[in-house]
């Protein structure tokens, strides 16, 4: 038989069920770190990471430096923050992208020309990310990757997917493949930036080059 307690008398386990409720002062700090998130996000964008300073991001804010302090230790930490954020929501578009296909090669392509889509209007921000890959700490690499993962994994389970399917051969090297693939999409950007690239351009190149990539493993050769 149930044990059933009284309505009115709280079971020591339902506190710790339910979400702590933020008072206003935690619910004041939260808009505040995000209100500099968000003026980050459209500076470093705009310019890039360099140029964008802590004192326009803070005026873009609608704050002081101070504030921005209080809640980031420095700018490199608020570009992280920024990537963070950033990358979560592009892992959501292009998995909800390739999972409107059906074949290895139109989940791909559609992953990653939404991808395109969903990056090209901040250009300035792509290239800062990219650049700082390059000249950063070894803990800072560490948490860029992670902050990259949402992205990388919806290539890497796609291709998984192919060799589960049996579009691509079982001894398909899935990890080199997702590689190629993504740093294929990840260099189309140059052309993008410096060569004017628009994205009829990118997606079909980025198309090339998934068929290029995969010819070798395609399970019926």
């Amino acid at each position: 038989m149930r044990d059933l307690a009284p309505s009115s008398v709280r079971n020591p386990s339902d506190s710790e069920a339910e979400a702590p409720r933020l008072n206003r002062r935690q619910a004041a700090k939260v808009r505040t770190r995000q209100k500099v998130l968000d003026a980050a996000r459209s500076l470093f964008a705009e310019r890039g990471y360099e140029p964008a300073t802590i004192r326009d991001i803070a005026k873009g804010a609608g704050m002081s430096t101070g504030a921005v302090f209080a809640n980031f230790q420095d700018k490199a930490e608020l570009f992280e923050a920024v990537l963070t954020e950033d990358m979560a929501r592009l892992g959501e578009v292009v998995k909800a992208a390739q999972a409107s296909e059906t074949t290895l090669r139109g989940r791909l392509l559609a992953a990653l020309v939404a991808g395109y889509h969903d990056t090209l209007d901040q250009l300035p921000l792509v290239q800062a990310v990219v650049a700082r890959s390059w000249f950063q700490p070894q803990a800072a690499e560490v948490r860029f990757r992670a902050a990259l993962k949402p992205l990388v994994s919806v290539v890497l389970d796609t291709v998984q997917g192919g060799v589960r399917d049996g579009e691509l051969r079982q001894d398909a090297d899935v990890r080199l493949l997702s590689d190629l693939i993504y740093g294929a999409w990840l260099s189309n950007f140059r052309h993008a930036a410096y060569d004017g690239w628009g994205m009829e351009q990118l997606d079909a190149q980025i198309g090339k080059q998934i068929d290029l990539i995969l010819a070798g493993a395609l399970s019926r050769q």
